[in-house]
């Protein structure tokens, strides 16, 4: 699969484009997409993630071998540990802000990849699906985890467990995703949210999403101390200081990002 990256000012675009295969993801493109997401994180202030033809990402690409070179079954978990994970991490880990445009399916791990941005959009007829059922495996790419928290355990167990498909308007109403667009309008919206972020204070919403992600599992009284920490990081930065002189003067901040 090619990764193909256009930039929009300050935007990484970047599109998985592999149509015959719905965008499956072998572990060579885990790779290779983590990399460019860690590539594009240091000269652009968002990246916007979307899939091309009728799918986001079908998930993994189950034609690789079934078989280790001694014949005997394969450690399926052996590709989390060295290249799908990674790439979970490097999504997780992003220190500009990540919209995801999800343009039809997005399944398996797919849907994790989806999942993982800060601000999600979906096409009107796209899909999201848990498909490890369907052939005897454990939903990966961290689903149990993104999944629980963002829709509750009995909505989490039923994606799960049965395995159907769970359509964009109805994950807009269950909190999942953030917005459904029209298919005609789906990259559209999303670029104009991504450069709405590229032209924020960088600092300020990597610290966000920092923090964001860190809450999930925080203690309160932890949560707090970090706050005030990344709080002291912000109010260091250039951005800060054109922020509050914008609000005195009464015109929109011009945040370069520094």
């Amino acid at each position: 699969m090619q990764i193909q990256r256009q930039d929009h000012g300050a935007v990484a675009l970047l599109t998985l484009d592999d149509p015959a295969s719905m965008n499956a993801v072998t572990p060579d493109d885990a790779a290779a997409l983590a990399d460019a997401i860690m590539d594009a994180q240091h000269s652009a202030r968002a990246i916007l993630l979307t899939g091309s033809g009728r799918a986001f990402c079908s998930g993994a690409n189950l034609a690789a071998p079934r078989l280790s070179p001694e014949g005997g079954p394969i450690d399926v978990g052996d590709a989390l540990e060295t290249h799908y994970n990674p790439l979970m991490q490097a999504l997780r880990d992003c220190r500009v802000p990540l919209v995801t445009a999800v343009n039809g399916a997005a399944a398996g791990i797919g849907a994790s990849i989806a999942l993982m941005g800060d601000l999600i959009l979906a096409s009107k007829d796209a899909y999201f699906l848990q498909a490890f059922r369907r052939i005897g495996l454990v939903p990966d790419g961290g689903a149990t985890y993104l999944l629980t928290r963002a829709i509750g355990r009995a909505r989490a167990m039923e994606l799960m467990l049965l395995g159907e498909k769970l359509p964009a308007e109805t994950a807009l109403a269950w909190g999942l995703i953030n917005r459904v667009a029209a298919p005609e309008d789906l990259l559209t919206q999303a670029l104009e949210i991504a450069q709405n972020l590229a032209n924020g204070p960088t600092r300020a919403l990597k610290l966000i999403r920092m923090a964001a992600w860190a809450g999930l599992d925080a203690r309160w009284e932890t949560q707090l101390q970090r706050e005030r920490l990344f709080q002291r990081d912000a109010g260091q930065s250039a951005d800060f200081a054109e922020g509050v002189a914008a609000f005195f003067q009464k015109r929109p901040a011009n945040f370069s990002g520094d």
